[in-house]
């Protein structure tokens, strides 16, 4: 996990934009069972992400995409706005090592949040989305009470969401929001409401509650 421990920032970035800023931690399952279908449409759904949170002028400033991949864990990007923002190609190999990508992610977070701290930058509550296809495959518990400190701290929102055959009684031990199901492989739909999600939360006050469109992503 040393690829977390230092990740370098600069003060241009904040004198450029001194816009406050709303992070999004996508934690993504790149497992090998992922491949074929799933990734195929997860890569399709990270491209629509892109495209609509760059058709949001506030949100091109303020919504900063961070992104950590599992099977293995790899920091793919660090926070950037999405005009900075690549959408990767995946592919689905190795195993589910969750836990470690959550403890990763969370210090990312950490990090990027006394960034903007040290920087004088106002910042909304970090998202942090996960999303699975299977079961961990390393011990998840760790990350499952960082997870719940840090949402009754009110440090960061996390969201999981499970694909297919998730282990969704895992996924409710890990996250303290309900964890949701994704229709089929409805990634475009998932991805459409979290732009919009995260362009609503860009122009509220920082510190706002903001009510979310029902995700019509997901089932039961």
């Amino acid at each position: 996990m040393s690829e977390f421990e230092q990740i370098p920032f600069g003060s241009s970035e904040f004198a450029d934009n001194p816009e406050p800023r709303c992070p999004c931690l996508l934690l993504l399952d790149t497992s090998e069972s992922m491949e074929g279908g799933p990734i195929n449409e997860l890569n399709r759904g990270l491209s629509v992400f892109r495209q609509a949170l760059a058709s949001d002028p506030l949100a091109m400033k303020r919504v900063e995409i961070g992104l950590v991949t599992f099977g293995p864990v790899q920091l793919v990007s660090d926070f950037q706005t999405p005009d900075q923002f690549a959408p990767p190609v995946l592919q689905g190999a190795g195993d589910t090592p969750m836990g470690a990508a959550i403890a990763g992610g969370l210090e990312m977070v950490r990090q990027r949040k006394q960034a903007y701290k040290v920087n004088g930058i106002p910042y909304y509550r970090p998202w942090i989305f996960l999303i699975t296809d299977g079961a961990p495959t390393d011990d998840w518990r760790g990350a499952a009470a960082m997870i719940k400190e840090g949402e009754t701290s009110k440090g960061f929102s996390f969201f999981a969401v499970g694909v297919q055959h998730a282990d969704m009684d895992i996924l409710r031990q890990i996250a303290v929001r309900t964890p949701l199901k994704l229709a089929g492989l409805q990634f475009r739909d998932l991805f459409v409401w979290l732009s919009s999600s995260l362009s609503s939360v860009s122009r509220s006050g920082v510190g706002q509650e903001v009510p979310l469109l029902p995700p019509g992503w997901a089932r039961v």
